[in-house]
């Protein structure tokens, strides 16, 4: 008997639960990856390289998350879905059109901060040194290729979303962290840190050419339309609202950062390793299962088909509380063997995993909170409302950055209060305040988005949009 592994690679999803599935296995095999690809870099890279690493990331993670998570995630596929109602050709030149401005944007904006880098780092990693923010600014600079490809990259996730294709699109991730893996074993022996940003492009590059073929046989068809017309111009109105949110959301982690490079040598490294271990759950279960039911869930929208939106909403929401809170306890319970096993290796030391422990620990109590984000907000993207989630996110934001100034200050004089000279137990005391304003933030943020849910679609079932 032949199998035919095109017509399987190329096939489309039928149920939920097997895009679930398909989506969970890709962000598990990504975070294996994602772990080997931490475990490589700390185990190879002085606490202080470390950090230059991941906080080169916040000015283009923020250029990211304005054009791609803020606008593109937000508002293709709701759209793209209200458009093929109408016809495959309007469907198409939308897409067309949204690549175009999402290009110019982003490109021009990419250019403006490589010119603007030496003076943001100064705001990024105020704790630094002058050569470690010099390093900070050159790297920056080269991950800035990263948010324009990843814009495109999206395009092509949306269509593969919309005709339920997650095969080759659970396959970019991994892909992703494999270029980043081979910059680290390859590159950064012989460039240092230019070698590792070259990696990261390479990752994103490949994110994009591993969905290219399904997305072209799904019926993508570029179009040479540039301009705005009515559909596209909604997709603006849409994004703007959002697009602040997520901007604001990154200005967060920015401010996390700065805390952190002020705290001590290693404490960005040792915050990004913890606050990677808890968006392992986070993802598996929280994302995977928000991006299988969305395209599911704009569809039911744009049909006006309140009934089945809400028991969908509700059927995902259980399953993610059920599967998250088990992990929740087990990672809560591990937290320095998990930490010890994955990452105690070469540049990373006892005291480093005591400390990432530490943090990990006071991560797990928000793990179920971080996954039921996704799904309450791609609720209301779906019924094309950006504006609720943006303006809960921007205020939670807010009391995030006020927790953490706070909480370091507290936790700062408490340790030189009580620590007795021991250093150790001193960094700890301050490293977990920061996951500790997340958890709380994240907590209240989950609250609201799905109180306000629910109300939205009491009022939609009782009267419409």
């Amino acid at each position: 008997m032949r199998i035919n592994f095109s017509r399987f690679l190329f096939a489309q999803s039928k149920t939920i639960g097997f895009s679930t599935v398909l989506l969970a296995f890709s962000y598990g095999a990504s975070r294996v990856l994602g772990v080997v690809r931490d475990r490589l870099l700390v185990g190879s890279l002085p606490a202080d390289q470390a950090d230059v690493y991941f906080a080169a990331f916040r000015v283009p993670d923020l250029l990211y998350a304005l054009f791609v998570l803020g606008g593109i995630s937000a508002v293709f596929l709701p759209l793209f879905s209200q458009e093929m109602e109408k016809g495959k050709d309007e469907a198409w030149n939308f897409a067309s059109r949204l690549l175009h401005i999402l290009l110019l944007l982003a490109g021009a904006c990419s250019i403006a901060l490589f010119f603007l880098m030496p003076w943001l780092v100064a705001f990024v990693a105020p704790g630094f040194s002058e050569m470690q923010q010099g390093q900070l600014a050159m790297l920056s600079r080269v991950l800035l290729l990263s948010p324009i490809l990843f814009g495109v990259s999206s395009i092509f996730s949306g269509v593969l979303q919309y005709f339920n294709k997650f095969f080759f699109y659970a396959l970019a991730p991994i892909f992703y962290n494999v270029g980043i893996i081979v910059g680290i074993l390859f590159l950064l022996p012989r460039w240092g840190l230019a070698g590792l940003g070259v990696g990261v492009v390479a990752g994103v590059a490949l994110h994009i050419l591993v969905q290219m073929p399904s997305a072209f046989r799904a019926g993508f068809s570029w179009k040479p339309k540039f301009g705005m017309d009515q559909t596209t111009w909604k997709a603006v109105r849409l994004a703007l609202p959002r697009t602040l949110g997520t901007g604001v959301y990154q200005i967060n982690l920015v401010a996390m950062t700065a805390f952190a490079s002020l705290i001590s040598t290693g404490s960005i490294t040792i915050f990004s390793v913890a606050d990677s271990l808890q968006q392992v759950p986070a993802s598996l279960i929280g994302v995977s299962v928000a991006l299988a039911v969305f395209p599911l869930l704009s569809k039911l929208a744009a049909q006006g088909d309140k009934e089945k939106f809400i028991q969908m909403t509700l059927s995902s929401f259980r399953k993610i509380i059920l599967f998250t809170l088990p992990s929740a306890a087990v990672i809560l319970l591990l937290r320095e063997l998990i930490v010890r096993v994955l990452y105690q290796s070469g540049e990373f030391s006892a005291d480093d995993v005591v400390l990432t422990g530490a943090a990990l620990g006071v991560f797990s109590f928000g793990i179920i909170f971080q996954s039921l984000i996704p799904l309450l907000t791609r609720a209301f993207f779906a019924l094309q409302d950006t504006k609720t989630p943006t303006w809960i996110g921007g205020a939670c934001v807010i009391l995030n950055i006020g927790l953490a100034f706070l909480l370091v200050r507290f936790f700062s004089s408490l340790a030189v209060a009580q620590a007795g000279g021991n250093i150790l137990q001193s960094r700890e005391a301050v490293v977990i305040a920061l996951p500790l304003a997340l958890v709380v933030s994240g907590g209240v943020q989950a609250m609201l988005l799905a109180i306000l849910l629910k109300r939205r679609l009491r009022n939609w079932r009782k009267s419409g949009r």
